[in-house]
């Protein structure tokens, strides 16, 4: 039997050279740790604070969740960082279940100012977490439009911070809800009281101004019939067939053309009916949408005739609103007719409209959705030059307001 003095003395030697080597292993560890946590999140990638604005600005908002009806966690962080920087902010609450709202902001005690910087704060979903990575800044709403919120407030503050813009009365700014859905933001906008002589909207136009965008007609088409066994196709009525005729119809009719906006484009983007491959489908829907280049009340006149001697078959318009036309007079950009429909026709008034931002239409709305970092900064000067040139370059001194306006 060993001795258990002599056991004794051979553990307690082991451990004399073990415990200092594991000492020694936890403090690399935790350096390693403390290093690699540091070299994230101190990245200037990743500013951790506000010196960089537009980057503090566009992680905070790319890095909050905020699909369409869940902005709320947005707004609270616009009227907190608004506060701090001198904005007076308005919440005007747009539901209360669940909680949305718009922020508007202004400098001192003039509401109603020269000029908007205007753009939306709801997202498509799925949430995409913010990233940094193959050169570019990822995440859902990195483009469409948070990239735009992001470079306007910092385009807001600088023109402010150099006196090219006066404290009060020239410049405010309005972020909206529910502009991937019904506009239902920027409609409740208008009950702010307010109009401005020109307003900017901010979406991905890839720093182009746009010169207008489609108009919109959704609908629905209802096809019904009687359901039967296939086998005997004589007692039942398609419901598809008649579906299928009247998207053909649809699809082949000969839409207006515009000059500045393109062709009027048709899609099918839905379709559903039956029950199985061998029962006659007694019930069948198709979900539509058309891009209106001109002439929105002619196009739904062709729709009604192009369905109208179809049996079994009803057309529901849900959603219509017209081409929309914007300014584009300003030197140094650029222009683009884009496809996609914006918040523009939902803001009542007689202002100028400009629409502009920083992004690709072509990455919002995907997996990929993406933005590099000094497309982000040039849209800042974008917007700077927009302001100067609406407001007249009437404010600070000439070499501020030739430097704002530089053509790059």
């Amino acid at each position: 039997m060993a001795d258990p003095r002599a056991l004794l003395r051979k553990y307690s030697e082991i451990y004399t050279v073990f415990l200092p080597l594991c000492g020694v292993f936890l403090v690399v560890y935790t350096i390693m740790l403390t290093f690699g946590s540091r070299q994230s999140l101190y990245s200037p990638d990743f500013p951790i604070d506000d010196s960089d604005t537009l980057l503090f600005l566009h992680r905070s908002l790319v890095s909050l969740p905020s699909v369409t009806t869940h902005e709320h966690a947005v707004a609270e962080f616009l009227q907190t960082y608004l506060t701090s920087n001198g904005w007076v902010v308005e919440i005007q609450p747009v539901s209360t279940n669940p909680i949305r709202e718009n922020v508007f902001a202004y400098r001192g005690s003039q509401r109603n100012t020269r000029l908007l910087l205007t753009s939306h704060i709801d997202t498509v979903p799925p949430f995409i977490e913010y990233s940094v990575h193959d050169g570019y800044i990822w995440g859902r709403g990195s483009v469409d439009a948070k990239a735009s919120v992001a470079a306007q407030i910092t385009a807001a503050q600088d023109l402010l911070s150099s006196n090219a813009v006066e404290s009060e009365g020239d410049i405010s700014l309005l972020f909206v809800v529910g502009e991937e859905t019904d506009g239902i933001g920027m409609t409740m906008a208008n009950e702010l009281g307010l109009s401005w002589e020109t307003v900017i909207f901010g979406e991905p136009t890839e720093l182009k101004l746009a010169v207008g965008h489609k108009g919109l007609i959704i609908a629905d088409l209802y096809a019904t019939g009687k359901a039967s066994h296939s086998g005997y196709p004589d007692l039942g009525i398609n419901a598809n067939y008649y579906l299928v005729e009247a998207l053909y119809d649809l699809q082949n009719s000969d839409y207006p053309y515009s000059e500045r906006l393109g062709n009027t484009t048709f899609n099918a983007g839905r379709l559903e009916g039956g029950v199985a491959a061998n029962v006659i489908p007694a019930f069948a829907t198709a979900g539509i949408t058309v891009r209106v280049a001109e002439d929105l009340d002619g196009v739904v006149s062709q729709m009604q005739r192009a369905v109208q001697g179809i049996p079994h078959l009803d057309l529901n318009i849900t959603l219509t609103y017209p081409p929309v036309l914007c300014d584009y007079d300003v030197a140094g950009f650029d222009t683009v007719a884009v496809a996609y429909g914006t918040d523009i026709p939902h803001l009542e008034g007689s202002h100028k409209r400009y629409l502009y931002g920083p992004g690709s239409i072509l990455f919002a709305h995907a997996e990929n959705e993406r933005i590099s970092e000094t497309e982000l900064r040039d849209s800042v000067d974008g917007y700077k030059k927009l302001a100067v040139a609406a407001l007249g370059g009437t404010h600070g001194s000439t070499s501020d307001v030739k430097e704002l306006v530089r053509q790059e």
